[in-house]
């Protein structure tokens, strides 16, 4: 079982993901829809709890997007779960050290690599019943590098066995080194910082994403070589787009 983003990945491109902060499921279904490679359902800063990003993970699958999810925490409960409701990649946040690199990956795969409980009530019936037997090489962990500390370690990060690779959360990066928070960074220091991150997971041999804002800044880093590219969220888009629309008309 390969995920759209395993093929995109394979082919040596880079793909493009979308986010989903509000918990509605329409919308899910018409982000699913639009052509985005992969679909993250926001748990930790969006306003989804487990309920709901149950219910997006049902509409996204009417199209072929592959559904992550972003966990609150590095916790193993709410990992676990996700993946049991048909998430295929897990976004982890504020994962600061090779140790907790290697907490993300056993808590998302079945032993003998991990520790992952089994369980799989929706999964197994979407994926079909020999869901475990591929589930390890397929589900996606993403350790999102988002502090000084986290970049000091990053290369012990991207050596973790397991690991599919690292996401870079910009606006956190530049706040844990002193500079506003914001996505699309241009301070030197939190460029450089970004660079040294994409380097260590080229190095290593892993995937690289990075949460992004503007287009054209996404299609930038694909050129840089990321592997995964978040154009902001449905709620920024949308929000966008009425503003556009609305200074058109009353122009």
């Amino acid at each position: 079982m390969k995920t759209k983003l395993h093929d995109i990945w394979n082919d040596g491109r880079g793909a493009v993901n979308g986010w989903l902060s509000a918990p509605n499921a329409v919308i899910a279904e018409v982000t699913g829809k639009a052509g985005f490679d992969s679909v993250t359902i926001d748990l930790q800063h969006g306003l989804n709890d487990y309920q709901a990003a149950l219910s997006m993970l049902q509409a996204l699958a009417a199209s072929d997007s592959t559904p992550m999810a972003r966990v609150p925490w590095l916790e193993p409960g709410i990992i676990m779960k996700l993946l049991d409701a048909g998430a295929l990649g897990i976004i982890c946040p504020m994962v600061n050290t090779r140790a907790d690199a290697e907490r993300l990956v056993r808590y998302a795969n079945y032993a003998p690599v991990g520790t992952r409980s089994f369980g799989p009530t929706r999964a197994s019936l979407v994926y079909g019943a020999d869901y475990v037997a591929k589930a390890n090489d397929t589900v996606i962990t993403l350790a999102m590098v988002e502090t000084v500390e986290a970049l000091a370690n990053v290369e012990a990060i991207a050596t973790t066995p397991g690991l599919t690779g690292v996401y870079i959360g910009p606006a956190d990066l530049a706040l844990s080194m002193g500079h506003v928070p914001k996505l699309d960074p241009d301070e030197p220091v939190v460029v450089e910082a970004v660079g040294r991150i994409l380097a260590a997971c080229k190095g290593a041999g892993i995937r690289c994403g990075i949460h992004c804002l503007a287009p054209s800044y996404a299609k930038r880093m694909l050129g840089m070589g990321f592997d995964l590219v978040t154009l902001g969220s449905e709620i920024r888009i949308y929000s966008a787009a009425c503003a556009s629309a609305l200074a058109e008309a009353r122009g």
